[in-house]
């Protein structure tokens, strides 16, 4: 059995885990151990070390003296610092784009000058800000609030800000966008639109695009929409791939950009295969684009690699040949369905003091959910701990119908989860139709 590297260590890389070590004993390099992971890892015959996955000389020693020959990563900064450009260098073949390639998520002013040349009209007007003047200016085309301040790197899904939402009143607008122009030289002024938010993900192979169910997160906080905007709290998918609000000609629209979005970031050299998704704007006057991720989303990624059908070894293969189509790349039809749990401090405060929590993981599994770790380490026993100050874990479940998936996840919740911790309550019930 070939070997393969995954670098990164949230829900995102627990569920790819899951699916890579069906087909290759799994490795992994994490700053703390992630219980599915080394699960997986030991299932598969792997082998992890607990290490600093952004330390090259660590990675290349370890990829060197285990022999391997894969390497799949879907984090975003371990992408922006070129871990696959070193997996490339050795040999290996890889899943996720070069930090060249990944340029399209980790700088936004990028992304948005590639789509004013391939589908200007799908833009946002916006203000690609450079210096505190001009920042005053663009500012002052607003009467109120009504604009959205965007950093220009990599923010975890929680950097951008929406007037009457995430802040009150031009000047507090202002605020923010000084304090990202001060931090990267950079930061985006565009208008606020009335539409539904949605993304689209597909499988690239540097040429082909496959693109899988579409999901809907729920990214604040709090039940209602309400409190601060996170990497998402829950997320569902279902059975016919797309949403209530969608048509098939919207998606292909979007797939369309991103498609040709591809064909440009490689057409001088391939840098970009894996997982490209874009979000979106469903508006009056048409589909509006918002930005471009250069791996899988989170929770997005266990919806939709819990409904794929194809195995990972034959989706690997694809696209190292460049051979990436709907026929060998396929989704069953099922309804997917996840919430997400985090501690009383996620979101809120910037307190990373370990939380201690206890958990029955048997419980929820015996009941057909799954378990996704995140950020958590296991003490003993029933016994949990946070890890900084993200997510802790994910419970999933699949369904014929949405309403058995929903009810399913939220009775395994029930009494086998630590009442310090929070998830919410309102998931498959807000804003779907």
């Amino acid at each position: 059995m070939e070997k393969c590297l995954l670098l990164g260590n949230g829900g995102r890389e627990a569920v790819i885990a899951e699916y890579v070590s069906k087909d290759y004993s799994l490795y992994s390099i994490m700053p703390y151990e992630n219980p599915s992971i080394s699960n997986y890892v030991q299932a598969s015959k792997g082998k992890f070390i607990i290490g600093n996955p952004f330390d090259k000389e660590l990675v290349k020693k370890f990829i060197q003296e285990e022999k391997i020959q894969n390497c799949v990563i879907s984090s975003d900064n371990l992408l922006q610092d070129g871990l696959i450009d070193l997996a490339r260098e050795l040999g290996l073949k890889t899943f996720g784009p070069t930090s060249k390639g990944a340029k399209i998520e980790w700088s936004k002013t990028y992304a948005l000058d590639i789509v004013k040349k391939l589908a200007p009209e799908m833009v946002i007007n916006n203000y690609n800000v450079t210096n505190i003047e001009d920042l005053r200016k663009a500012i002052d085309n607003y009467n109120d609030d009504n604009f959205v301040v965007k950093p220009e790197g990599l923010t975890g899904g929680k950097g951008v800000k929406v007037g009457g939402v995430h802040f009150h009143g031009k000047e507090e607008g202002y605020n923010y966008a000084k304090d990202c122009l001060k931090e990267s030289g950079k930061v985006i002024i565009q208008d606020k639109v009335e539409g539904r938010e949605f993304t689209v993900t597909g499988l690239t192979d540097g040429k082909n695009i496959v693109i899988t169910p579409t999901t809907f997160d729920y990214p604040y906080r709090f039940d209602e929409d309400k409190g601060p905007g996170t990497g998402g709290m829950g997320c569902l998918g279902f059975d016919n791939g797309l949403l209530p609000f969608l048509t098939k000609e919207d998606i292909e629209i979007c797939h369309n950009l991103m498609k040709k979005t591809i064909e440009y970031v490689n057409k001088d050299s391939l840098e970009f295969n894996g997982v490209i998704y874009g979000g979106f704007f469903k508006c009056s006057d048409g589909i509006k684009f918002i930005e471009f991720n250069a791996r899988f989303g989170d929770p997005e990624s266990l919806n939709i690699l819990n409904a794929i059908e194809t195995p990972f070894a034959e989706l690997f293969k694809n696209i190292q040949n460049q051979t990436l189509s709907d026929s060998n790349c396929r989704f069953k039809k099922i309804n997917t369905f996840t919430v997400y749990v985090v501690s009383p401090n996620y979101a809120i405060t910037s307190s990373k003091e370990p939380c201690k929590f206890t958990l029955k993981k048997e419980e929820i599994e015996k009941q057909g959910a799954k378990i996704y770790f995140a950020s958590t380490k296991h003490i003993e026993g029933n016994n949990y701990e946070s890890v900084g100050n993200s997510r802790l874990f994910a419970v999933v479940c699949t369904a014929e119908n949405m309403e058995d998936a929903k009810e399913k996840v939220y009775n395994a919740l029930k009494g086998n989860v630590d009442s310090i911790l929070n998830y919410r309550k309102d998931i498959g019930t807000m804003y779907i139709h």
